[in-house]
């Protein structure tokens, strides 16, 4: 009998400090709160943080690398100009915390909801595309990127550095036994010699340390050790090592050649999975540090060139949110287009295959260029 009670006290024990969470962080999450709740954030986190999900996630921790609702929700209460405001410390977060990760999830990825599961990965027939402009005239450049993560690594907030050299040099390895076109080199960013620095910078490869967002995530830690970046030797294929994610693998070129970019991305992955089995969940699909970049990754890109249907931009956007696509400036989210050149992509990421996402792409391209040829 009293083993029988020793072992039920034992097993509530074990309960406890699976769920125990430092009375410092409960201070510090009690007090961002309050500020969050009595703000004018339009952040996804404050409409999906009532004060009932609060309450309900603020005692929890994950069962293995014991990250908090605090470090999900950080930069979102240091930062309320923040569009979403949340990062995922661990690939079980999206678990412990799906009160507040679903709403979201489904918010921003347009109805994927907390019942759906994401469709198994397919890159689907890559010789289905082909060049989006043949001619030349209208695609500067493509870009192909998807985002991955190391099975069995926490993301980076629960990352020592240990692990990140330790995950650097796995990467390392594994991209120097890539051959053929894919064939290159890679640069760790520590010690790195100034003139490959200036010359990564210069082809506009070298990523920076992250920004006040992911700071305050504490995505940055014992920067720039454990990072680092790898390239072929024709420079169309890029992969980037905790930078924001485990890996960013682009596929890139000058042009309109989809069908060659995408199939490049798909060899890599496929040729990276081999070696370095990658963070997937059944229902949520590939896992990365960023709820917005879940399920497929994928983001297929052109830089073009559209002078009538930029005077016109309302039949830009019009076109655009008919084939899912996403309308932002030269340089990116928040900046103009400079010269009637827009970056356009594919919105969604979640709820389709990865041939259906760059496959929106290209018929929203497709669409686009026909209609300013008919200008």
């Amino acid at each position: 009998m009293f083993a029988l009670w020793y072992l039920t006290f034992a097993v509530d024990e074990i309960r406890k400090q699976d769920t125990m969470v430092d009375a410092a962080v409960l201070a510090k999450l009690e007090e961002g709160f309050a500020k969050l709740a009595a703000s004018d954030s339009k952040s996804l986190l404050k409409k999906y943080l009532t004060k009932e999900v609060f309450d309900n996630l603020k005692n929890k921790v994950t069962p293995t690398f014991k990250s908090t609702l605090l470090d999900v929700i950080q930069s979102g209460l240091e930062n309320h100009d923040s569009g979403v405001g949340i990062y995922a410390p661990d690939a079980e977060s999206y678990t412990v915390f799906a009160d507040l990760f679903d709403p979201i999830i489904e918010d921003y990825h347009g109805g994927f909801k907390k019942t759906d599961k994401h469709p198994a990965s397919n890159f689907g027939d890559v010789k289905s595309f082909g060049n989006v402009d043949p001619t030349n005239e209208y695609v500067i450049s493509t870009r192909v990127r998807c985002g991955r993560s190391m099975q069995g690594y926490p993301f980076n907030p629960c990352l020592t550095e240990a692990q990140y050299k330790e995950m650097e040099g796995k990467v390392s390895t594994t991209l120097s036994g890539l051959d053929g076109e894919l064939k290159g080199k890679f640069y760790p960013l520590t010690g790195m010699e100034k003139g490959v620095q200036q010359q990564l910078i210069d082809d506009h490869f070298l990523f920076k340390e992250g920004d006040r967002f992911l700071q305050a995530a504490n995505a940055c830690r014992y920067w720039p050790s454990g990072r680092g970046i790898y390239h072929n030797d024709a420079k169309t294929f890029l992969v980037w090592c905790n930078e924001e994610d485990h890996l960013r693998i682009i596929s890139m070129q000058q042009g309109g050649d989809l069908g060659q970019i995408y199939t490049r991305l798909v060899t890599a992955v496929n040729e990276i999975e081999k070696r370095v089995p990658f963070s997937h969940d059944d229902r949520l699909g590939f896992l990365t540090f960023c709820p917005t970049n879940l399920g497929t990754t994928i983001r297929a890109s052109v830089h073009i060139k559209v002078p009538k249907l930029a005077s016109n931009k309302a039949k830009l956007e019009e076109v655009a949110a008919k084939y899912n696509l996403q309308v932002r400036g030269t340089r990116g989210e928040h900046t103009e287009a400079e010269g009637g050149v827009y970056d356009i992509s594919n919105k969604r990421r979640m709820g389709l295959t990865e041939y259906d996402a760059v496959k929106e792409m290209y018929d929203g391209i497709t669409e686009l260029i026909k209609l300013e040829k008919s200008l």
